[in-house]
């Protein structure tokens, strides 16, 4: 059966709209071929000529579109996929939806596993849950690049960690892609005493081989929250772990510039800060490739502070500050050192400036949770309750829902303003915005 879609609005002065195209027409066919989602619909709409055929008040109507290459129809769909989400087929040990404590929004339970959210939106892909359909469709409509949850090149060892007995045959994916030219990235949730130590080098020198085709790889630690009952028993990751894992990806990040002029793979920031170990300089993140997966964003983060403080001491920012301005800055516990540093060079250059820093425990997922982008409304307010917060507070932007104000637990910022009785206001993750809101020259 063909599907349908639903048009939500049309662009003034589009091609859609001088044909007189309507908000709720459903988009049937384009040149007779079925539209299965946003893919289909682009990629047949690339012609310069095509029959467009939809359906309105339970009438077809066909209308012969003449227009650039390329040149876009002005219409915006209901849902942007033109398509449901896919779930996940697996049951992986250390997925962190299983994680989550019963009563939140019913969309932090979803679990993806889609080729196209990949392309879109970067979201990584077991490739489970890839028919040979949709490795057609990623090769034909050239979605490149595509991210891959790896966890392990040892496929029965796949099979046990993702909770899937197809896990490790699917891997055969990768031959797939490689060979017809669509690029990849991928990722390796580390778990230990799983997939670290041998297995982990075993599966780095693998998806090695498979350069350039294979453009990255991060390994990152897995997250344990405290609602674990039933699940399977994993451990966190100690300082000498952290360590140790380190150590393997260094040794082939060498072998890899030897050989490619790439470091390949990558350890995210958290092994670093929780080894107590030095970031690697911004040259071995060859352009920071998994910057969304916590790899190399503190390196960036410390080089684009440096900047600004040098700028804006230059441009005489410190010296306009000619009242007291005193403010909260809120940070995760992984990141708290850094944020503190950050905090004492900036009011060590005025004395009118001053800034306190609050590491928030998270008591809601468990004291092994340090990320900012995990803490909640409540455990914020909750521990900066009764304190002295100055004039404003300022919380990383990555704890509310995108494009949002609502923290994990649907608390808002302007709940948060109301409780603690001071403005709130989100700080962008990168270091020249970290030194402008301090300085309160970005308003």
């Amino acid at each position: 059966m063909n599907k349908t879609h639903v048009v939500k609005s049309v662009n003034k002065g589009s091609i859609a709209d001088q044909l007189g195209i309507l908000p709720g027409d459903e988009i049937l066919r384009i040149d007779d071929n079925p539209i299965e989602d946003i893919f289909d619909y682009q990629f047949f709409t690339l012609s310069d000529y095509l029959v467009l055929t939809l359906l309105r008040d339970g009438e077809e109507w066909e209308y012969e579109i003449e227009k650039g290459e390329n040149e876009d129809l002005g219409l915006v769909f209901e849902n942007g996929m033109m398509d449901n989400y896919r779930r996940c087929s697996n049951n992986c040990i250390f997925c962190f939806i299983d994680q989550m404590p019963k009563g939140m929004r019913d969309t932090l339970y979803f679990k993806d596993d889609d080729s196209r959210l990949s392309f879109l939106q970067g979201n990584y892909i077991t490739l489970t849950n890839l028919s040979e359909k949709d490795l057609d469709r990623i090769i034909r409509y050239n979605l490149s690049p595509v991210n891959v949850s790896v966890h392990t090149m040892n496929p029965e060892l796949r099979c046990k960690m993702l909770g899937n007995r197809f896990a490790g045959k699917s891997l055969e994916k990768l031959d797939v892609l490689a060979n017809a030219g669509i690029e990849m990235n991928g990722q390796i949730v580390l778990c230990k005493g799983i997939n670290d130590g041998k297995e982990l080098e075993f599966s780095i020198q693998k998806l090695l081989d498979y350069y350039p085709s294979f453009k990255s790889l991060s390994v990152v630690p897995v997250g344990l929250s405290k609602f674990r009952d039933g699940l399977f028993h994993l451990e966190p990751l100690s300082a000498e772990d952290c360590r140790d894992v380190v150590g393997i990806i260094e040794r082939f990040q060498d072998e890899a510039y030897k050989k490619h002029g790439t470091h390949f793979v990558f350890a995210s920031d958290e092994f670093y800060l929780n080894a107590g170990l030095p970031l690697p300089s911004a040259d071995r993140y060859d352009g920071f490739p998994q910057l969304d997966n916590g790899v190399g964003m503190m390196r960036s983060f410390i080089d684009e502070f440096d900047e600004q403080l040098k700028k804006r001491k230059e441009d005489g920012s410190f010296e306009k500050i000619g009242q007291k301005r005193h403010i909260t800055l809120v940070s995760g516990y992984l990141a708290y050192p850094v944020i503190k540093d950050f905090a004492k060079r900036l009011s060590d250059n005025c004395s009118n400036l001053e800034i306190d820093v609050f590491a928030i425990k998270n008591d809601f997922f468990g004291e092994n949770i340090t990320v900012s982008g995990l803490l909640t409304g409540r455990d914020i307010i909750a521990q900066l309750k009764d304190k002295k917060l100055g004039n404003e507070v300022y919380v990383p932007e990555n704890v509310l829902r995108a494009g949002t104000e609502y923290f994990l637990d649907d608390i808002t910022l302007s709940e948060m303003s109301d409780s603690l009785q001071v403005r709130v206001f989100t700080i962008k993750s990168n270091g020249y915005s970290f030194v402008d809101s301090c300085l309160g020259v970005d308003k």
